[in-house]
């Protein structure tokens, strides 16, 4: 079938092996130096690993490959000697995928100190999501970006006053969305606005490494210099 799974460049890949311990799915490892895939049946072509490759050896292609196969997954981490991945509401919709970011999580929410006050906010235009940004919008010239995982702003209760107050923000899922799409607007904005500096406010679960790495891929291809920082928000807040 035609789907997503990755490939790996061997000229760029230095064996470094951070993409095999981020595989929740153990379809990686580092052979006679150089990291591979083991098994097309083993990639969920999810792409979780990119955003920890130092090299940006691996992206993801649609390829003519066998089906993703959990239970052929769960096999090959007990031989590894893993455990099993857990079910997940992504797994009952998705015919068997597994994501680490997509289990379902219960979470008391930490009592606050004092009465929550409501706050004014700190967004300063519109509109807000990376794709439908104009990269010679004046806002956006020499400003300071923060490019914000969706997530992120539910999970951190004090995001307007920490992040958002006197800059500007692009919202983008490297999960959901169409990570090269995000990838070319970036560069885009880098190289015609300029800002002076991009924040990459991302989540702490592996998918959404691939928005720091689309980032730096962008700033790579602007020929873009300005301060750049990744911040991970944990799902806790």
């Amino acid at each position: 079938m035609l789907r997503d799974v990755i490939i790996i460049d061997e000229q760029k890949c230095d064996g470094c092996g951070d993409c095999v311990t981020a595989c929740a799915e153990g379809a990686l490892a580092v052979i006679d130096g150089k990291a591979k895939l083991v098994s097309d049946v083993y990639c969920d072509g999810l792409g979780a690993c990119l955003g920890h490759c130092p090299q940006g050896a691996i992206t993801v292609v649609k390829r003519d490959v066998a089906a993703f196969d959990q239970k052929a997954v769960d096999v090959h981490l007990r031989k590894l000697g893993r455990a099993p991945a857990a079910i997940s509401i992504h797994t009952q919709s998705h015919g068997g995928h597994v994501c680490p970011g997509s289990q379902m999580r219960a979470m008391a929410p930490h009592p606050a100190a004092t009465p929550v006050e409501a706050r004014s906010s700190q967004l300063g235009h519109w509109p807000i999501q990376l794709a439908l940004l104009n990269p010679a919008a004046p806002y956006l010239q020499g400003c300071d970006l923060v490019l914000t995982a969706h997530c992120a702003p539910v999970a951190i209760p004090d995001y307007h006053a920490r992040y958002l107050a006197g800059k500007c923000v692009a919202l983008a899922c490297p999960k959901l969305d169409d990570l090269a799409r995000h990838t070319a607007k970036l560069t885009a904005i880098l190289a015609q606005a300029n800002p002076a500096s991009l924040t990459v406010l991302k989540m702490e679960v592996p998918c959404c490494g691939g928005l720091a790495f689309a980032a730096k891929q962008a700033a790579e291809a602007a020929g873009w210099r300005g301060r750049f920082d990744v911040v991970t928000a944990a799902i806790a807040g």
